[in-house]
């Protein structure tokens, strides 16, 4: 789905409403994908669009030097107070507020999308070192799964994100070769959390309250059909990407 940029920022913008719930309702990232897109020496990593710190929390048990770079208040104040060792600034991927060649590593976790993509790869190249990584990654619902898909029906966005940016990132001329790869996740989810996730959704968030309940009730009637033991196990492939700085 695509949108113009009116309608991007307008949906980006959205998530300061829910970042409560984006913070209890979203997945991590498996250690595994998060070691391939970063690496394991420590290194100076900028976490781009960081959100609450999902990814920002699992670079700092590797060891890595994070600065977290978020545009929305209400998501950087969650990130700040989850991540105390982590720096956080306000910021925008098309106006990084750091120096030339400061980086080693600059990753965007479920965020690339919501970028202006041709000044934000030109922006991550400034701060990025020579040779350094640009490492993007998007949890993205197994829809192999039945429940899986309907789930996703209801929340209207599909989950194929990524699958079109390696060309993105080659036309920019910045960047060497994109390098793909997908690692196997899962999230167990109670009632609440999975209406958490749902809602952290922009589809949802930018729904009237009035329009919201009734796509929040079809969440409930899925988390009964398919619970078990209080829980579901949502199933999601982690689809990671890596092109080295010119």
């Amino acid at each position: 789905m695509a949108f113009d940029r009116d309608e991007r920022r307008r949906r980006a913008t959205s998530f300061g409403a829910v970042a409560g719930a984006y913070e209890r309702g979203r997945p991590g990232y498996p250690d595994d994908a998060v070691r391939w897109l970063a690496g394991t020496a420590p290194r100076d990593v900028v976490d781009l669009g960081a959100g609450t710190g999902k990814l920002t929390r699992s670079l700092v048990a590797l060891g890595h030097r994070v600065t977290a770079v978020e545009p929305l208040p209400e998501m950087l104040d969650e990130l700040r107070a989850a991540m105390p060792d982590a720096v956080g600034v306000a910021g925008s991927a098309e106006s990084i507020p750091l120096d030339d060649g400061s980086a080693d590593v600059v990753t965007c976790a479920q965020a690339f999308h919501w970028f202006d993509h041709g000044p934000a790869l030109a922006e991550i190249a400034r701060v990025l070192r020579l040779g350094g990584r640009l490492a993007l990654v998007w949890n993205t619902r197994d829809e192999r799964v039945a429940w899986v898909e309907e789930l996703s029906e209801l929340m209207v966005g599909r989950s194929r994100m990524g699958r079109r940016y390696p060309d993105v990132i080659d036309r920019s001329g910045l960047y060497g070769p994109v390098e793909t790869r997908d690692f196997d996740h899962s999230q167990e989810l109670g009632r609440v959390a999975l209406r958490e996730l749902v809602l952290s959704r922009s589809d949802c968030a930018i729904l009237p309250p009035v329009e919201r309940e009734p796509v929040l009730d079809r969440v409930d009637w899925i988390f009964d059909r398919h619970a078990s033991d209080g829980v579901v196990r949502l199933p999601y492939v982690t689809v990671c990407f890596r092109a080295t700085r010119l």
